[in-house]
């Protein structure tokens, strides 16, 4: 507990040994500087989350993920380490504030940066469904695309085709209309068009002849209709429009599941509504206030520390603070004075020299 205490310490980022004077602020410092650590390892295992995305596929994207999101959440821990330790106390109310806000922007950006991949994860099971939905939606509409680009392309042929069939059509209701009037012949129906006496006469072999050339009609027909289509189904899968299909339900999971970083947050963003277009406010609301959840934890410490009294741990690091700079004045004012006395010395000596060399000059000259 004691190494674990201190270990909170640091990451609060007191004077440790200052601080260990003062036991009744021993308590405020764990607490802020676990909260710290914690933001640090939420960070941690929000950029490896985004970056096993990022990565994903490639054999060592576990250890991307693993290196970035370390160095991701070290980064977030000492950058709070800073936000926390640099508000100063001992300054005024409105001071502390005008120092915290900056902060507590700060600290709101970087919560929704380490909020995100983790609401990614929270929300994995809603995610791929609406990826699923737009893989297969996106699907279909290429699918659209291309047989509309088809269409005009072989308009002609495809307008060939379809009077053929409308001909076929025609003519094969035709053929069984009369094979239904030479039956009244030839079995006595009365109609207005059979005489009504039984047996195959002359009318009905008139009739059986006409009804055999419409069959070779219908059959001369038909092998046109099955050369064009044979023609278009080969324009089709020349263009690619036979490899083209609606992706099964297995293969929707696999889309998901191998889905990046972009289209997953592009999914997290869509969840908040519904197929028609309209607003899901319960979903909406939970992605929003897991969001809050993070940025407040992030902001946290610096609550905390604003919140909190001027305590003697503060007082002794204004006393020791003080202190330094007292030292440090003085330190400045002997180096100033060392550095006075040094110059006034080498002027004396310099002054001496210089009249010792005018009088021996002037001993030289005779003077």
């Amino acid at each position: 507990m004691h190494n674990l205490t201190r270990f909170f310490w640091f990451c609060s980022g007191v004077h440790i040994s200052t601080l260990q004077k003062h036991p009744t602020e021993h308590n405020k410092y764990v607490g802020i500087g676990a909260t710290i650590f914690f933001t640090g390892l939420f960070a941690a295992l929000s950029g490896g989350y985004a970056m096993y995305f990022v990565f994903k596929g490639s054999d060592l994207d576990w250890l991307a993920a693993i290196l970035f999101g370390l160095i991701w959440g070290l980064a977030i821990f000492n950058m709070d380490r800073y936000i926390v330790s640099s508000i100063n106390k001992n300054a005024t109310t409105n001071k502390q504030i005008l120092q915290a806000t900056p902060r507590i922007l700060l600290a709101i950006m970087i919560g929704i940066v380490i909020s995100r991949p983790l609401e990614l994860k929270i929300f994995d099971k809603e995610i791929k469904e609406k990826l699923k939905v737009s893989y297969l939606n996106g699907q279909r509409s290429k699918i659209d695309t291309i047989n509309k680009a088809f269409e005009n392309k072989y308009a002609i042929e495809i307008g060939k085709l379809n009077d053929i069939k409308k001909q076929r059509d025609s003519m094969a209701a035709t053929i069984k209309n009369d094979r239904q009037k030479l039956n009244f012949e030839i079995f006595g129906s009365k109609t207005s068009e059979t005489s009504g006496v039984m047996g195959y006469g002359p009318y009905a072999k008139r009739k059986e002849a006409e009804l055999k050339k419409r069959e070779e009609d219908l059959d001369t027909l038909n092998a046109s209709l099955k050369k064009m289509e044979s023609f278009i189904d080969g324009r089709k899968q020349f263009d690619g429009l036979m490899s083209e299909k609606l992706y099964t339900s297995k293969q929707l999971d696999s889309l998901s599941a191998i889905a990046g970083f972009a289209d997953r947050n592009w999914a997290l963003g869509q969840i908040g509504y519904k197929q028609d277009g309209t607003r899901d406010t319960g979903t909406a609301m939970a992605v929003t206030f897991i969001g809050l959840l993070f940025i407040f934890f992030e902001c946290l410490p610096v609550f905390v520390k604003l919140m909190s009294g001027k305590g003697t741990y503060d007082h002794a690091i204004l006393n020791a603070e003080q202190i330094e700079n007292h030292t440090s004045d003085k330190d400045r004012d002997f180096e100033i004075e060392v550095t006075d006395q040094t110059h006034l010395q080498r002027v004396q000596s310099g002054i001496e020299d210089r009249i010792e060399e005018i009088q021996l000059k002037k001993k030289d000259k005779g003077f």
